[in-house]
């Protein structure tokens, strides 16, 4: 760990003040009470691995709460998850209450107003995750905190080794695999949070069509970006990629396929349009999110099976003719276009 912050050198009447300044400093400003009334102490190991903030928590029994001053007077907002090592701890969060105890894990967010109970000597561990990292919908939040996640199977198996190791080694790892690291954090809670979800059933069946049409229209509106791609589009409606992918699993089709197919249906349509100042190629790629021309060309060709200079000239020819427009020969499997 980086810091390491305790209780033992300050004067018994200033130790209670000094933990308050602790756990504002490294975690989230909370108002602390001892219970038993005995002398306090308590030991804080801080660190950081990516954009997590990582802490191993030792000390006497206390309560604490995070009010709505508190939230007010932090500049971020993280969900915690607490390994609990030894002793219990009581949360308390959006009308729920759960009990943890060695070996479990509790999950709380620090945007909403909890209380915590440690009713003896304690030990835990914590991961902060920045709430803004996590592209969780409010609703989907509620879902998991102010609970408790059993490790005996599921994500809480993989996750409560995998965050025991994380925080004991936080100081070892290189800036890359720390991003990384991180990266799988925050996937692995997503995908917990995925399995807390109600079976499926026709509201919900509903509702899914409802967020799949949205996404397609956002891609739609937004072909000419070149950068779009699944991690701002799964952002721009509040849930994570990996939820992202699942929602077009039964499409047919990736999101990435079908941002691509868009772009080139839409060249397609432009390029096979009359008239004397048509635009050129370059220009029709470009404005539909190709930023590279021959990469435009590769993956049209592997389409339609032709150039997109060949198509423009096709449908010229069948315009001039006064044949109409001509049909798009049959497409590829999109397994099969070039990347």
């Amino acid at each position: 760990m980086n810091l390491v912050l305790t209780t033992a050198a300050v004067p018994k009447k200033d130790q209670l003040a000094y933990w308050c300044e602790a756990l504002a400093g490294t975690r989230v400003p909370m108002a602390v009470t001892p219970r038993g009334g005995r002398p306090f102490a308590g030991r804080l190991a801080t660190g950081r691995v990516g954009c997590l903030r990582v802490a191993t928590v030792e000390a006497d029994a206390y309560r604490a709460g995070r009010t709505t001053s508190h939230i007010a007077r932090s500049a971020e907002q993280f969900v915690g998850i607490g390994v609990q090592i030894s002793g219990r701890t009581t949360l308390a969060q959006g009308g729920r209450r759960a009990d943890a105890g060695p070996g479990d894990l509790y999950v709380y967010d620090t945007a909403q107003p909890y209380f915590l109970d440690h009713p003896a000597r304690f030990s835990v561990r914590i991961v902060h995750m920045p709430r803004r990292a996590l592209g969780l919908s409010d609703a989907e939040l509620r879902r998991v905190t102010g609970t408790v996640i059993g490790t005996g199977h599921g994500c809480g198996a993989v996750l409560m080794p995998f965050l025991t190791t994380l925080v004991d080694s936080a100081d070892s790892y290189s800036p890359t695999a720390a991003g990384r690291l991180a990266t799988s954090v925050i996937d692995l809670f997503a995908t917990l949070v995925e399995e807390t979800a109600p079976a499926t059933g026709a509201e919900e069946e509903t509702s899914r069509g409802h967020l799949v049409a949205r996404i397609r229209d956002h891609i739609d509106r937004n072909l000419g970006d070149p950068a779009l791609a699944p991690e701002g589009i799964a952002k721009a409606h509040h849930i994570s990629v990996r939820y992202l992918h699942r929602l077009f699993e039964d499409e047919g089709i990736t999101v990435g396929r079908l941002v691509q197919r868009r772009r080139l249906e839409e060249c397609a349509r432009e390029l096979g349009r009359s008239g004397r100042a048509a635009p050129t190629v370059s220009s029709v790629a470009q404005r539909w999110g190709f930023v590279n021309p021959a990469h435009f060309s590769r993956v049209f060709r592997g389409a339609y099976g032709i150039s997109p200079r060949e198509w423009r000239s096709v449908q010229a020819a069948w315009n001039d003719d006064g044949s109409g427009t001509f049909a798009a020969p049959e497409r590829r499997s999109l397994h099969q276009l070039p990347g």
